[in-house]
């Protein structure tokens, strides 16, 4: 796929949503980093029935702390995992507290040393609560970037990095909010709507023509 392939699909999914974000609900960037943490292998809508609860209880580290393990667990327990997560996020919290003045901080490095932050989600807050171009690979952009050929790879890191140096720059800020949108609901993983999809023309997808 060449630079110009690549910059018309973006602008087509620009045109069609200038301004994609999260569907996780949050308000401040501690919001959004406990969401985040806690949307691992777990829907948005999931994880917003249950911070919806929470967050008008607690949405600082210092009120989460409060709450403890155990207290925490009420409001996420219908979230996967939660007991590892509840873990995380009260560790998480103390760190903040203790490290940065209960702030988040805005550095890769700082936020892939919080308990249960990895590289994906400290690039979704880096990007969407702070504006910088980095780039999350979930399950829905790895699939978009291989089946598209917009950046394919053989794991989540390869596509990343095709991502940051193939996207044109213009794009690359909300490049990541838009494709997961795009392939949450039109390039599906079992039944993509390439029929209805407003790049089918220049998507490299070699079975298109079995799901119009």
């Amino acid at each position: 796929m060449n630079k110009e392939k690549r910059t018309e699909i973006f602008s087509r999914l620009r045109d069609a949503n200038p301004n994609p974000t999260t569907e996780l609900n949050y308000s401040t960037p501690f919001e959004l980093l406990i969401a985040v943490i806690l949307s691992a292998q777990a829907t948005d809508v999931g994880v917003n029935k249950a911070t919806d609860k929470l967050f008008p209880v607690a949405n600082t580290p210092e009120a989460i702390l409060a709450l403890g393990v155990d207290g925490l667990k009420e409001y996420i327990k219908t979230i996967g995992l939660f007991n590892s997560k509840a873990e995380n996020v009260i560790k998480t919290c103390r760190i903040l507290i203790e490290k940065h003045g209960s702030e988040v901080p805005a550095r890769r490095e700082d936020l892939e040393a919080l308990p249960g932050v990895g590289r994906k989600t400290a690039n979704v807050v880096l990007n969407t609560a702070f504006r910088q171009p980095a780039m999350a690979v979930d399950t829905h952009i790895f699939r978009v970037s291989n089946r598209t050929g917009i950046a394919p790879g053989q794991n989540v890191l390869e596509v990343e990095k095709r991502w940051v140096r193939l996207v044109p720059k213009e794009f690359l800020m909300d490049a990541h909010h838009g494709l997961i949108l795009h392939g949450r609901y039109t390039c599906t993983a079992r039944k993509p709507k390439c029929g209805a999809c407003i790049i089918e023309d220049l998507c490299e997808f070699k079975q298109k023509r079995d799901y119009q």
